[in-house]
């Protein structure tokens, strides 16, 4: 087994500890009713694994072995599982304080009534869901002390955690994310989670939804569900494509404007299947109407809180001889006005997620330059040129319309934000600031930071969240964590692109000129979802052109045009060659 679906394993047994706390427990009854569609989430479930209690008279050994089989039931039986612990330790172990996952076989060594049991490649989960990391050398060997008790041998220190094989979670569990908003409530912001594959899927992860963010999160992303409600039963789907959601609970008076959030939350949550096109939401049996009092939400009307931003155009976007352009077919056509004249000597641009305004680096690298896109210039003013820098690296705009951009300079990196009233700020950020970054992100919900940082042994890929402060302003970065790659191996990277809002891109050569590989890595701080994203490119790659937006080709940008990274096909532009093409945002 690769280690990549090993890593997918260690963050999805997180659900199964969510489906053993009383809190996050799956529905008893009432499946999920699919439609006749194919359907991405309802699918079938994995098969039972009954847990087999000790016997009588059983080694220590086999009581050793036993416990760990038994946590591999499913459903999840943790009753059978404390039937291996001695009285005490069943009534205080906490299965859903953490998890760990392992690689391989379980070969305990027996020192009469202890067993030292050595975990390969022990990963952790806690007890929010999220992935802890890999034990560190000196907590990857389980130390279990065994007793007697009524003449029987029982463990007496399990570790408060699941402690599973990762072989098992990766035939059972999937990817979906759960829709919180921004802290301004203006757009939504996915947060990737791994649920179990099945019949009730759709149901477990609204529950999870329900649940709302990590209490580590609050200054990151807010949730317009009220606490304290649940599913009443189960989300059944009709032949109609029509979820119904029987939520019970105290949920206080709603605000039209928060139910409005809260309908689209749900709907970008349940819109994962594709068999559902509308939902019908009850609070304690009364329904809960749309903006415009339809009991049918339609999943569409959700569409102005997108996470890839709203509106948002689909144009690709390139610099040749100093100027912008837009991709027309197979020619690029530079854009009206300043930007598209050539007059800026433009090194690097980015272009807003709407299409009306750009961001431009010149020649140089030394200054920014920042105004709209427009058809004529009367009654507007030259582009603004709010900073001056060292070395400008390409510039990133979020959905509020700033643009975020870092500066290289003789001391290490500094990451620069600009308002759209052209007021910039400094952010510090952990792992990133002071240090050599050599390309960097920023999501289009303005919750994620991403930077590449180079090493003496390689390059760096860290990922952090973006908090806000009391008065609602971009306050800081409270850490970066960096993600594993390739485990093991040092990696240059040459590139990084959205290919959705919770995954990204990263370009990597194997051999520096001649060919290269293209991965994806999650946002979530695992790297569960590090697989090839295409075939091997056997020619020069200067870069990548991505975007969030999921119905988008992801491309490998060369010297000729461009690379279809999903198909491989090659497309060229007439007249010279661009350079740094790449989509708004």
């Amino acid at each position: 087994m690769s280690r990549a679906r090993r890593l997918l394993s260690v963050t999805a047994v997180v659900l199964v500890v969510l489906l053993v706390s009383g809190c996050t427990s799956l529905p008893d009854s009432g499946p999920v009713v699919d439609a006749d569609t194919d359907s991405q989430v309802s699918e079938r479930e994995a098969a039972e694994v009954n847990a087999v209690p000790p016997t009588r008279g059983a080694s220590a050994e086999d009581v050793v072995l036993g416990y760990f089989k038994a946590m591999t039931a499913w459903p999840s039986d943790t009753d059978t599982v404390k039937q291996f612990l001695s009285t005490d330790a069943a009534r205080n172990w906490d299965p859903t304080a953490a998890t760990i996952t392992y690689a391989g076989q379980l070969l305990p060594r027996d020192e009469s009534l202890s067993f030292s049991v050595p975990l390969n490649d022990p990963e952790k989960i806690d007890r929010n869901g999220s992935w802890a990391g890999r034990l560190p050398p000196g907590r990857d060997e389980l130390e279990l002390d065994l007793t007697i008790e009524d003449g029987q041998y029982r463990i007496t220190n399990p570790p408060d955690a699941l402690i599973v094989p990762d072989s098992w979670f990766s035939q059972r569990f999937r990817v979906a994310s759960l829709y919180y908003f921004d802290p301004s409530g203006r757009i939504l912001v996915p947060d990737p989670v791994f649920v179990p594959r099945g019949e009730q899927l759709t149901s477990t992860i609204i529950t999870r939804l329900l649940a709302g963010p990590p209490a580590d999160q609050q200054r990151v992303v807010r949730s317009f569900i009220p606490p304290g409600l649940r599913v009443e039963v189960s989300v059944p789907v009709s032949t109609t494509g029509v979820a119904t959601v029987p939520l019970v609970g105290e949920a206080g008076s709603l605000a039209g404007d928060a139910t409005e959030k809260m309908l689209a939350q749900l709907a970008w949550t349940l819109q994962q299947d594709p068999a559902i096109s509308a939902l019908r939401v009850t609070l304690d049996d009364e329904v809960l109407t749309g903006p415009s009092g339809e009991e049918e939400y339609q999943v569409s009307e959700a569409a102005p809180f997108d996470p890839s931003g709203y509106p948002a155009t689909d144009k690709l976007f390139g610099v040749r001889a100093g100027a912008l352009s837009t991709r027309d077919g197979n020619e690029l056509v530079p854009v009206p006005g300043p930007f598209g004249s050539g007059s800026l000597a433009l090194r690097a641009a980015a272009v807003s997620i709407d299409g009306l305004a750009a961001a431009g680096v010149t020649d140089a690298g030394r200054e920014l330059a920042v105004g709209p896109i427009v058809e004529s210039e009367d009654g507007v003013g030259p582009p603004i040129r709010p900073l001056r820098g060292t070395s400008l690296l390409q510039p990133v705009w979020d959905f509020a319309g700033r643009v975020w951009v870092v500066d290289r300079t003789r001391r290490g990196a500094v990451v620069h934000i600009l308002s759209d009233n052209g007021r910039g700020q400094r952010l510090t950020v952990p792992g990133v600031s002071g240090r050599d970054v050599r390309s960097f992100l920023v999501s289009r919900d303005a919750t994620r930071f991403v930077a590449v940082v180079r090493g003496p042994r390689g390059d760096h890929l860290r990922i952090g969240r973006i908090e806000i402060d009391d008065r609602g302003g971009l306050d800081r970065v409270a850490k970066t964590d960096p993600i594993v790659v390739q485990p093991g191996s040092a990696v240059r990277i040459r590139d990084i692109a959205w290919t959705s809002p919770t995954t990204i891109a990263l370009l990597m050569p194997v051999d520096p000129g001649a060919i290269y590989e293209v991965r994806t890595v999650s946002v979530d701080g695992s790297p569960t979802t590090s697989e090839p994203l295409s075939t091997t490119l056997a020619e020069p790659v200067r870069g990548l052109a991505g975007s969030p937006m999921t119905d988008l080709p992801t491309y490998g940008v060369t010297d000729q045009g461009l690379i279809n990274l999903t198909d491989g096909g090659s497309y060229g532009f007439l007249g010279d060659p661009a350079s740094d093409i790449a989509y708004a945002g």
